[in-house]
């Protein structure tokens, strides 16, 4: 089992408690230490990319003092009080680490915004999956009846599966004893206008046809990671719509989202999340995890 520590963003507010809690659970079922970081900001004389100095616990920080109280009797956790930017810092940390935990929004920011700019960073730059826990009492419209029981939720492109994504969703989903939900969402039926009627008339597409070739390939990319987990019941949701919207309604109740994050494209070098990333980190009313993708093979 890997010894690298589970990384908790820890800011203070009642939010990253939340999320502090989650990493607290997420490193007791892998049996790795917890690490807490506060990172000092002094962005007034630091760039954004500058070095991460790895400071231990300052010994007069009273972020890091209310994270100890909380935690107290906690075994296996140390605290880090690095210098720096946060959307600078976490991702960097994030390549030492297994998994990094934070809450959507800390104390910066505006009180409206759903998701702040350090969640947003680390989730498209860290070489670790980050897992983004919301606030409490998001409304998900249109969430669909679901079984009694845990389930974890994973979105699957059949145009363009992530192994990494799917790996550790199946992961996830043993470890919680989960169900894991597959969502395979597919474009609806395209609409022309017809003529001077100015009625819409469908474009041709047989949908049945669409639905069941989106059902066929999700099966086969699922197939060797059922292999690896027989004890986890994957369950392809194959339906017409977006993608987001969809992943978003199962949100409800789930334990986990699991998403992906683009590839490194040769004319576009950037780390990029994607848009359905983007709109389900927003939006979800369960914690997010997003995966950063699969190495290309040679």
């Amino acid at each position: 089992m890997s010894t690298l520590p589970v990384i908790a963003a820890f800011d203070g507010s009642d939010d990253s408690l939340r999320a502090l809690d989650w990493a607290l659970d997420a490193a007791r079922g892998r049996g790795a230490p917890l690490r807490v970081v506060h990172v000092r900001q002094y962005a007034a004389r630091m760039p954004a990319a500058a070095e991460v100095t790895r400071l231990p616990e300052p010994a007069d920080d009273p972020v890091l003092a209310r994270a100890r109280a909380h935690l107290a009797g906690a075994p296996d956790v140390d605290y880090l009080g690095p210098e720096g930017t946060p959307a600078a810092v976490l991702p960097e940390l994030g390549a030492d680490a297994q998994l990094l935990v934070l809450a959507a929004r800390g104390r910066g920011g505006f009180a409206s915004l759903l998701l702040g700019s350090n969640g947003l960073a680390a989730a498209r730059d860290a070489a670790c999956p980050v897992v983004v826990v919301p606030r409490p009492g998001r409304e998900v419209y249109e969430a669909p009846p679901q079984e009694p029981g845990p389930r974890v939720v994973v979105g699957l492109d059949v145009d363009g599966p992530d192994d990494a994504t799917l790996a550790f969703a199946f992961v996830e989903a043993a470890r919680n004893a989960a169900r894991l939900q597959v969502v395979a969402a597919y474009p609806g039926p395209l609409q022309l206008w017809a003529g001077a009627a100015g009625e819409l008339l469908p474009a041709g597409i047989d949908r049945d046809a669409v639905e069941g070739e989106t059902r066929t390939l999700a099966n086969g990319f699922l197939a060797p990671h059922r292999r690896r987990h027989p004890g986890v019941r994957a369950e392809p949701y194959v339906a017409p719509g977006d993608a987001a919207a969809q992943l978003v309604a199962h949100s409800q109740g789930a334990e986990l989202v699991v998403v992906g994050r683009h590839r490194r494209r040769l004319l576009a070098p950037a780390r990029m999340m994607g848009s359905v990333t983007h709109a389900v980190l927003l939006h979800a009313a369960s914690p997010v995890a997003v995966v950063p993708p699969a190495a290309p093979e040679e």
